[in-house]
């Protein structure tokens, strides 16, 4: 089953300090300033900050799904297509996203939502 809009803003809504600001085009995901995801609704995807072998492997495994986005830092973004994404899974990939932007103190306040 695709996962919704509502679904995905429910997900960054629960992590700590994640906040969402809407552009003309699209929605920032930022934790504390830094940004780690953004949704376009034109398009029905979001496009996801992850580790350089996780972007690899997700567009490897599904590129139906996944696409990749850029490069930068040391990190890999990949674009996602909630139509072809569980919510079970976007939570998983949407809190690694975070995971990778947010400081440390506040990684430790928020369960591992991929276990």
């Amino acid at each position: 089953m695709a996962t919704s809009n509502n679904q995905l803003f429910k997900i960054v809504d629960g992590l700590a300090e994640a906040q969402r600001s809407s552009g003309q085009q699209y929605d920032t995901l930022r934790v504390r300033g830094k940004v780690f995801g953004y949704y376009w609704p034109r398009t029905q995807t979001v496009g996801l900050k992850q580790t350089l072998s996780e972007q690899r492997a997700l567009v490897a495994e599904r590129p139906e799904v996944f696409e990749e986005q850029f490069t930068a830092g040391g990190f890999g973004w990949v674009v996602v297509y909630l139509e072809g994404i569980e919510a079970d899974e976007m939570r998983e990939l949407v809190y690694e996203a975070w995971r990778l932007s947010a400081p440390e103190e506040l990684v430790a306040q928020v369960p591992d939502l991929a276990r």
